[in-house]
């Protein structure tokens, strides 16, 4: 499948405070084309917000979307809806966008509470002059956030090449902690949500997008789109039932990520139509890795997939993922084409016309089958199994790449402690240890029948775990490939002892037992891990099928 690398165009519309949840809001659109939806006069009151003298002189930067305007002052971003009616929000009225400002603030406050401080009005004061927190009568009313770093956004750092790898550890903790607390919301989602997503696809493929996208590409990808969501209709109904539908973000994607004291921070979410928040929470997840994805980010979507699932366990909805991903993209081809349509500057709307061409295409080779596997990669300690497993995982398999099974996480896991925390002997107990093998022995059941590639990272010195991972493969019906990893010990203690903070307790002395390990009946592939992660790499290809790996 085509990893979809072309780089996103980017529009000027960088501060994210002001885009919402309609992926069409984050477009830059022409100010003629907002004048159908506006429902009031508001002219006066960005007037004086756009005033230095409404904020003690500081200098103002206003920015612009399809519902707000964010005026940036000093150390504050005031944000202004604007009066406007969409079929999917109505901030048409100074009450409602009152109600949708507050509503604004307590959701966002769930995810990014240092940004959000408060709501607050803009008023007539007795002289006709119009104040921020006057004493006045109130006549609109604003978002007040704290202004922050605009460097510091995900996408941003996505598009200069600076986004670090190591943050989507703590990016996929941070989304699954908030899906964990978010409230289930059991009048949503299931089936017949999915089938409105795909329908309104198809509506706007057919009016938006005409001109623009190729009538027979749309129709065959809402074709195999109904297909694969009647498909998936009960296993849709059912997370739904397990409270797996929640209160979401709903508008996941990089621009509404920060990095804030050193902690990946969401915010901007969805706070006018419950509907589009109110969703499986894998779907939320899709949006974001659709987004790593399309950016020729796969090493990125590969860890932050790895990591929420590790820390979610929610490998139940694996099977619903080719089509989240695809109504993702299909969404942003539908939104891109409309921008396109609005705009009246030639290049600009050859540019559009690309951008919403690629993600059609990717929206449909994101539902195209692809093998599966089972790759287990065993080793003693330090011998680089898990650098090679998460080095193979995004090069193999549906996309966002091959769901990585790790003994040590599960071990932690399962004896209630942090990742990172050490565990002592009873963590390392011949029970406890056959509990962690049998779990391995489950996940990589469940991520190979949920229609993608496993790959088991574990010691597998015992012939039994060997062939219990094997057998899960013929049981499932899918090629396995074992990979063995050698390395001298002297150089094992060497990587041990010089490598930080780790999930593996695996030391010098671990290091040493294991040489009494007998392995002279091992079958599988044997891998110097002597050399360079590249040369390990490289050599592992071979056996899983020649696909190229990235390189590390």
């Amino acid at each position: 499948m085509s990893r979809c690398r072309k780089k996103r165009l980017r529009t000027n519309s960088n501060y994210s405070a002001a885009g919402h949840a309609s992926c069409l809001q984050q477009m830059v659109i022409p100010q003629a084309s907002w004048g159908d939806m506006l429902t009031e006069d508001q002219s006066n009151v960005v007037a004086f917000l756009s005033s230095p003298s409404t904020h003690a002189g500081a200098a103002v930067e206003r920015i612009d979307t399809h519902a707000s305007i964010v005026f940036l002052a000093g150390e504050h971003a005031w944000k202004l809806k604007r009066a406007v009616r969409y079929a999917y929000l109505d901030y048409s009225t100074a009450n409602h966008r009152q109600a949708m400002c507050e509503a604004e603030v307590q959701i966002n406050r769930r995810t990014a509470p240092a940004l959000y401080r408060s709501v607050t009005a803009v008023t007539r004061q007795a002289d006709g002059s119009l104040a921020i927190a006057g004493g006045g009568t109130p006549v609109d009313w604003l978002v007040e956030m704290a202004r922050f770093d605009q460097s510091a956004l995900f996408d941003r750092l996505a598009a200069t090449g600076l986004l670090p790898l190591q943050l989507m550890g703590s990016l996929a903790h941070t989304i699954a902690n908030f899906h964990r607390l978010a409230d289930s919301r059991a009048n949503y989602g299931g089936w017949d949500a999915m089938r409105r997503v795909i329908d309104g696809n198809a509506a706007g493929f057919a009016a938006e997008g005409a001109g623009v996208l190729e009538p027979a590409k749309w129709a065959k990808l809402t074709d195999r789109s109904r297909f694969a969501v009647d498909r998936a209709g009960v296993l849709l109904d059912q997370r739904r039932e397990d409270g797996l539908v929640r209160h979401c973000h709903g508008d996941l994607h990089l621009r509404n990520i920060v990095l804030l004291g050193g902690q990946p921070t969401l915010f901007d979410a969805i706070e006018f139509n419950d509907e589009i928040s109110s969703i499986d929470v894998l779907y939320d997840l899709a949006f974001l890795l659709m987004d790593l994805w399309h950016r020729g980010l796969p090493r990125h979507a590969n860890a932050l997939w790895n990591g929420y699932l590790a820390d979610s366990g929610d490998l139940d909805g694996l099977a619903l993922m080719p089509l989240f991903l695809s109504c993702r993209a299909a969404i942003m081809a539908k939104t891109t084409a409309t921008a396109a349509n609005l705009h009246t500057d030639a290049g600009r709307r050859t540019q559009l016309q690309a951008l919403a061409n690629d993600y059609l295409d990717m929206a449909d080779a994101l539902l195209q089958p692809s093998p599966r596997r089972l790759i287990a990669v065993g080793g003693l300690s330090g011998s680089g199994k898990s650098t090679l497993a998460m080095a193979l995982a995004p090069s193999v398999g549906a996309a966002p790449g091959a769901v990585v099974i790790r003994s040590d996480e599960i071990r932690k896991r399962q004896c209630g402690v942090k990742p990172l925390a050490r565990l002592g002997p009873e963590g390392y107990t011949t029970e406890v240890t056959r509990r962690v093998y049998a779990s391995v022995m489950e996940r990589a059941d469940e991520a190979v029948r949920g229609g993608y590639v496993a790959i088991a990272d574990a010691v597998f010195a015992q012939p039994a775990d060997r062939e219990a991972i094997q057998c899960v493969a013929r049981a499932a019906g899918v090629p396995f490939t074992g990979l063995w990893l050698e390395a001298p010990a002297a150089l094992r203690v060497s990587r041990v002892e010089g490598r930080g903070p780790d999930v593996s307790d695996a030391g010098p002395d671990v290091i040493r037992r294991q040489l009494e390990y007998r392995l002279d009946s091992l079958q599988w592939h044997h891998l110097d891990a002597s050399g360079t992660r590249q040369q390990l790499c490289d050599a592992a290809a071979v056996f899983v099928g020649g696909q190229s790996v990235e390189r590390v």
